[in-house]
């Protein structure tokens, strides 16, 4: 497979499950090596990056959330280590966070359990988001974080998600018809190759092209 990303851009990708939605997004960060050709930033081989060089450049959200057995705060560091308190204040405002950790008992040093096990999902999410906003980087891979948040917490995940990829090269894995909707480009992904692309060129795609994109070649669930 052969495509671009073009800076400051939306790419989704879509596809059934088993397509390698998740791989190709893992090559891009080198999380994995290509056997053949080569994923490239910048014009330059990611392999010819050094490894903290290549991965200041990426910030994750994934739906499922990887959360210590430490502070929120900490938690929190995890993507800037040396952030000041302000600076993880700040990025818990934009994510939409900071109101529940300040009700917690301890607030930002309040220890969430292996996982985030006392938070909700929602709760979970909007720390990962926090966490990507504190790192600041220019690249957001993003594998849709609100399919499966309940309708409660999905305005506030919503919002924090807005402000974490403003003005960055965004690369979704989507979900759902209404995600794709705002993307410069979509991805299909068929059996590890891509099926065909959909380009927007920057104009408000009609829906029923995205539809006839979902049902007839991506079969991914409407919600």
């Amino acid at each position: 497979m052969s495509f671009t990303v073009p800076e400051g851009t939306t790419t989704a990708i879509v596809g059934p499950s088993g397509s390698g939605k998740t791989t190709l997004t893992s090559l891009m960060a080198r999380f994995w090596d290509v056997d053949s050709g080569s994923v490239k930033l910048g014009g330059i081989d990611v392999k010819d990056y050094a490894l903290d060089s290549l991965m200041s450049n990426f910030s994750m959200v994934f739906q499922t959330v990887y959360l210590f057995n430490d502070s929120i705060e900490n938690n929190i560091k995890f993507g800037k280590p040396d952030a000041t308190h302000e600076e993880v204040v700040a990025a818990a405002k934009a994510a939409r966070c900071h109101d529940f950790i300040s009700a917690l008992p301890e607030g930002y040093d309040t220890v969430i359990g292996e996982g985030g096990a006392t938070l909700s999902g929602g709760e979970r999410q909007r720390l990962s988001i926090a966490r990507a906003m504190l790192k600041d980087a220019p690249i957001v891979i993003l594998d849709e974080a609100t399919a499966n948040v309940d309708p409660e917490n999905e305005a506030d995940l919503q919002e924090a998600i807005e402000a974490l990829t403003g003005g960055k090269t965004i690369i979704m894995i989507a979900h759902r018809l209404k995600t794709v909707r705002r993307a410069n480009q979509i991805l299909v992904l068929e059996h590890g190759r891509i099926g065909r692309g959909v380009v927007s060129s920057g104009k408000k795609p009609q829906e029923e092209e995205y539809a006839q994109e979902y049902k007839c070649r991506s079969r991914i669930l409407q919600k």
